[in-house]
């Protein structure tokens, strides 16, 4: 059983932030770590042309732990919506082709569909909940595999719902893709560093995530894994240092028509970044010695006691076996009003997220049960 990390991280004694999904804090390490690159710019002499790759080369080897995945098939990307934008580049859309996507899903990995709809005449089948509190989990994923049929050319979907931690099914998902000859696009910025994923196991053919939230990164950075599919494919822009030989500075001026191996053709330009970089490595390094299966452990242990009462009290939250312990949504009893629970919430400087009709709770390591304690008290307080 890992230790409460809070001594890793500088929060406001007094303050309980339970929420890791709209942005994490920075380690102090992490912040070390930007300190000291933005030191280095002072003295631009001192950075050499290998600068320019070997960090980027240890985040991705460090972030291929993470994800089980080949280290050449991870690129650095500024955003969810620049790595989905390499997506929509590199597949031909038709007519009689569909897009599935469920509701209510971030906008980055819903209106770049939206845009091929529009252009390509694709139908966009937008998933949506059932209206129901009763194995509501069970019956979305159902629905989500039952949208996927011979017209399917893509689904795209997160590992949990980013509004209220639902759990989807990849295997089962991306299965029924393969039947199908489906793509299976996957955005893991609310997952991916707390709940596991492999892609030896589920084999997506593009995974993409923000840095700033689960990853503990810098904002600004994120990362992207490109399957087989996109091997061959064109970038959205076209950057000198994705370049096959671009380590020679010397030779830079002899263009050369051929891009670096793997999907490092995909890679944002100046990604050398020589301040986020450094923090982002610095995080994953973390995450990788902590694992996402403890992180989870811990989540669930110091919220049960608080979901149970909370539960007996008329909110409801999705059951444990379709849903993230480290992003789960809180739905408030019928009848009740949302907007005393927000004062209620800043008075006593709980930070929590409302997305749709649900408080949005995401704790991690440097959370404790006392401050789930805190939140549901507060919660019970409304209906007194």
């Amino acid at each position: 059983m890992i230790l409460n990390q809070r001594s890793k991280f500088t929060l406001p004694a007094g303050s309980v932030y339970l929420n890791c999904a709209y942005m994490s804090p920075l380690l102090k390490a992490v912040e070390k770590k930007g300190i000291e690159g933005m030191l280095q710019k002072r003295n631009p002499a001192l950075v050499s042309p290998k600068d320019f790759f070997e960090l980027t080369e240890k985040v991705r080897k460090e972030y291929s732990k993470l994800i089980q995945g080949e280290a050449n098939r991870i690129v650095l990307v500024p955003s969810v919506s620049y790595g989905m934008a390499n997506v929509v580049r590199n597949v031909n859309f038709s007519q009689t082709n569909n897009i599935v996507v469920t509701a209510e899903q971030f906008p980055s990995n819903y209106y770049p569909w939206q845009r091929v709809q529009q252009t390509t005449g694709a139908t966009l089948k937008v998933i949506a909940a059932p209206d129901t509190r009763t194995n509501r989990g069970a019956q979305w994923n159902e629905r989500i595999l039952e949208s996927i049929d011979a017209n399917t050319k893509l689904v795209a979907l997160g590992h949990v719902h980013w509004a209220d931690g639902t759990l989807f099914n990849l295997k089962e998902i991306r299965k029924r893709t393969r039947d199908v000859g489906a793509l299976l696009v996957i955005d893991g910025t609310q997952s991916v560093g707390a709940l596991p994923f492999s892609i030896k196991e589920i084999q997506p053919d593009a995974l993409i995530c923000g840095g700033y939230k689960w990853l503990m990164g810098p904002y600004s950075l994120g990362l992207a894994y490109y399957g087989e599919y996109f091997d061959k494919g064109i970038p959205v822009e076209e950057n000198w240092i994705n370049r096959l030989h671009s380590e020679n500075f010397a030779d830079l001026v002899n263009y050369d028509p051929d891009y670096q191996p793997g999907a490092l053709r995909y890679e944002v330009g100046e990604h050398s970044n020589f301040i986020l970089v450094p923090m982002l490595l610095e995080a994953l390094k973390q995450i990788n010695q902590w694992k996402p299966q403890t992180i989870q452990r811990y989540c669930a242990d110091i919220s049960k006691k608080p979901i149970k009462l909370l539960g007996e009290a008329g909110y409801w939250i999705e059951d444990e076996q379709y849903r993230g312990n480290h992003l789960f949504g809180i739905r408030i009893p019928e009848g009740a009003s949302i907007d005393p629970i927000r004062s209620a919430l800043k008075k006593n400087k709980i930070s929590v997220s409302f997305r749709g009709n649900a408080i949005r709770v995401a704790p991690h390591l440097y959370n404790t049960e006392k401050d789930l304690m805190k939140l549901a008290k507060v919660l019970l307080a409304q209906k007194e």
